[in-house]
């Protein structure tokens, strides 16, 4: 690295990031500080039918006040390995759980200010969950609405901006195009 850090303070500590303020030396002698947001990541789940029919969810953002359409996904929780946690999500909001599991990949949200990293899988041989769904409050119904469409659907609703997140984005093209590929 070409940096060190002088000094390392956490602004705030909360249910769901952290903020530190890093004033940092590069080997040249400047200075520099980094705000940096700390998450513990997250796994995100692209299932799909044997038709190719794919599982989103349409839920009530709050930081971007409106309802996103994005592929189930959630939080690590302390020591969760990401597939167990993508194997949770998928139940809980959605109420299937699947028999093949493959990670995709995983990526920074935003890593220009924060260390948030997304495990992207896809889910295949799906069947209903025997407990259905276990929403989490804010996911209450009307604020989540689990979707089922053709994954070429949801391709086009990308490229009609009407799927904007980035995390479903990037597992519903991946998922395509390996799914292609195996035809």
């Amino acid at each position: 690295m070409n940096f060190r850090v002088l000094k390392k303070e956490e602004i705030y500590r909360g249910k769901i990031v952290n903020l530190v303020v890093d004033n940092i030396e590069y080997n040249s002698g400047n200075r520099s500080v980094r705000e940096v947001i700390e998450h513990p990541g997250g796994s995100v789940v692209l299932a799909v039918f044997e038709n190719h029919d794919i599982l989103l969810v349409n839920q009530f953002r709050y930081p971007v006040k409106q309802h996103v359409l994005e592929l189930p996904a959630g939080k690590l929780d302390v020591q969760e390995q990401p597939l167990h946690c993508a194997q949770r999500e998928l139940r809980e909001e959605t109420g299937y759980e699947a028999k093949h599991w493959q990670k995709l990949t995983a990526i920074f949200t935003t890593p220009g200010f924060c260390d948030e990293r997304l495990h992207i899988f896809m889910a295949q041989d799906l069947f209903q969950s025997p407990d259905g769904q276990a929403l989490e409050e804010g996911e209450s119904a009307g604020e989540l609405r689990v979707v089922r469409m053709p994954l070429d659907e949801a391709m086009q609703k990308i490229e009609r901006n009407e799927i904007v997140d980035g995390k479903s984005i990037a597992g519903i093209m991946l998922g395509q195009r390996l799914l292609r590929s195996k035809t």
